[in-house]
């Protein structure tokens, strides 16, 4: 069975202390204080803030250092929506349909699907193709024996893997 490995933070740099490093302090009220090294003890035991000491976490947090990374990812793209020509149609043909009444358009729609009816009807009268020849019949005891034959030749086999 493996070792459960603790790793605690230093209460003055707020780096984290890796097992066998950092030194415990241990005052008369029964507070436990952890630090890295003797560099972050003495700085807590002058009583000096780590806020404003540059090389602490503390610091690094409130002057939000190293944070580059994460801002960059933060940013969105704003959609630029502008109106813009479709294929077939330009934007003044586009823009004058919009502003047309819904009645006109409606109708114009109508007109233009029946014509689109009627140049397909017109299309499979002219295009018509003659109608199939009656197909004669076929033995077809001769082809299903055949296939059968084919099918009972080969065998089929089962097999697991």
């Amino acid at each position: 069975m493996e070792k459960v490995r603790r790793i605690g933070l230093c209460l003055y740099s707020g780096y984290k202390i890796y097992p066998g490093h950092g030194k415990t302090l241990v005052k008369a009220d029964g507070k436990i204080l952890t630090f890295l090294n003797s560099k972050c003890e003495r700085a807590h035991l002058m009583k000096r803030n780590p806020r404003k000491v540059t090389w602490t976490m503390l610091y690094r947090r409130k002057h939000k250092k190293g944070q580059e990374e994460e801002m960059a990812k933060k940013r969105v793209r704003r959609i630029n929506r502008g109106h813009k020509a479709i294929v077939g149609a330009s934007l003044t043909e586009i823009l004058a349909k919009r502003n047309m009444k819904p009645e006109v358009r409606k109708a114009q729609r109508e007109q233009a699907i029946q014509a689109a009816k009627d140049q397909k009807k017109s299309t499979k009268t002219k295009n018509a193709p003659p109608p199939p020849p009656p197909k004669s019949k076929q033995k077809p005891s001769k082809i299903k024996a055949s296939k059968m034959q084919t099918k009972a030749s080969a065998p089929r086999m089962n097999v697991r893997r």
